[in-house]
């Protein structure tokens, strides 16, 4: 499949073939991924076939939509995988999977606005890793269909990224290296949607949002996918009207790297074939090839 691409001003539009996939085979590297799995039971054969395909040492879900009850611990150990949550019953949720043990470290978010009850935030230590490791759905921030001209939505968001800036200001502070993955529900340049104009003032683009999302990792963090693709990869798509098909898609997702790892980053891209498979999620995972510490 081919990505729109676009030049070092994030606007002009060209072709080009997509930054080569992280091979997650290699047992002397690490592979990191995050996936907005968009319910993990509903998706959980697709989830399955990228573990056996892929093998990422530390894969990070958004949207489990479940609570520690329903979540597949038992598939997930047959496969190879150990497990932390942050689960809610019927949407949002957070999860680590780990190859070797994994430690929580915490499952809310300091200083979040509603006192991280919402599912949103899970961070892990593992010590094969030497790392820590946090998965984040960040609000959506969009006003409810019945009240357009409501702020509320957006004004949590804004104080959610807020709290998350200041936290990982400091994790910069320490010596211990960390990746923060997710999906981050910002459309950071225009070239990261396939139709800017419709997506124009919208919880996505206003510049409140993507100055916040800029704050955050102007801490010291690198965006993987940016070092390979700077922009016009995607990593969800509508279900509706073919949207993948026809490559209308939006750059939501992604991989924040601590210095030390964002000097061991090789590679970095959309695994956006799982995209494309039945009974998918609508995002699609993000993964990078780092050398071990």
């Amino acid at each position: 499949m081919f990505h729109r691409s676009f030049d070092k001003d994030m606007n002009q539009d060209s072709h080009t073939k997509p930054p080569p996939r992280p091979d997650c085979r290699r047992t002397d590297d690490v592979c990191v991924s995050t996936w907005n799995i968009n319910s993990i039971n509903a998706h959980m054969p697709v989830l399955s076939g990228y573990l056996r395909q892929n093998t990422p040492d530390i894969l990070m879900l958004q949207e489990i939509k479940t609570e520690t009850d329903g979540f597949p611990f038992l598939e997930l150990a047959a496969a190879g995988y150990n497990a932390a949550i942050a689960g809610q019953k019927s949407y949002n949720g957070v999860a680590i999977l780990a190859k070797e043990k994994i430690e929580v470290a915490r499952d809310k978010l300091p200083d979040a606005p509603d006192g991280g009850d919402q599912a949103r935030f899970i961070e892990s230590f593992c010590p094969a890793l030497k790392s820590r490791f946090i998965s984040v759905y960040v609000p959506n921030g969009q006003p409810p269909a019945n009240d357009p001209e409501s702020s509320d939505r957006l004004e949590y968001k804004l104080a959610w990224m807020d709290a998350l800036a200041a936290y990982a200001e400091r994790l910069a502070n320490q010596d211990t290296p960390f990746i923060i993955g997710g999906d981050f529900n910002v459309i950071e340049y225009d070239g990261d949607v396939y139709d800017p104009a419709g997506f124009k003032n919208s919880a996505f683009t206003v510049s409140s949002v993507r100055e916040r999302f800029r704050a955050f990792y102007y801490t010291g963090l690198t965006d993987a996918l940016r070092r390979f693709a700077p922009t016009g990869a995607y990593s969800y798509w509508d279900y509706r009207g073919g949207a993948f098909e026809k490559n209308n898609g939006i750059l939501l997702d992604h991989l924040f790297l601590s210095p030390v790892w964002a000097d061991r980053l090789a590679s970095a891209a959309v695994d956006d074939g799982f995209r494309g498979m039945p009974k998918s999620s609508d995002h699609a995972p993000v993964s990078c090839r780092l050398s071990s510490l």
